[in-house]
């Protein structure tokens, strides 16, 4: 699958290489954005779903997780008192029971992360 490097919002482009093997067909990446802190190393962003390095899934060993926009039930900005996005860098997914913490790089990338997901989930709610 060939991605246009030019048109991914990302951070390395080592990161970016390790997820387009798993894009399936027709699936577009929008975004791949490190992470700090235990767990999860990094997360892509896609038209169809969340797809993310993480180290300590599945019994401490690393694996690649998707997580499609359809089971998704809420997508959370950690406030520190700060105020929304103002210096807050971490977002909260919530998908049936599990929560995915994805604490960013910045508060510019926490909220760009935060606009493209909640871009794709509201797409799939009946109108």
């Amino acid at each position: 699958m060939a991605v246009d490097y030019g048109r991914v919002d990302f951070d390395q482009q080592g990161q970016v290489d390790q997820i387009v093997p798993w894009l399936l067909e027709n699936e577009l990446l929008y975004a791949v954005y490190d992470c700090k802190g235990a767990g999860t190393g990094f997360v892509g962003i896609t038209n169809k779903r969340l797809i993310f390095y993480d180290r300590a899934f599945l019994l401490k060993r690393k694996a690649f997780v998707s997580v499609p926009y359809s089971k998704i039930t809420a997508v959370g900005s950690i406030d520190e008192g700060r105020g929304l996005f103002g210096a807050t860098s971490e977002l909260v997914v919530k998908s049936g029971v599990e929560q995915y913490h994805f604490e960013f790089r910045g508060g510019d990338k926490a909220q760009r992360a935060y606009r493209l997901i909640m871009t794709e989930v509201l797409q799939i709610e009946p109108a």
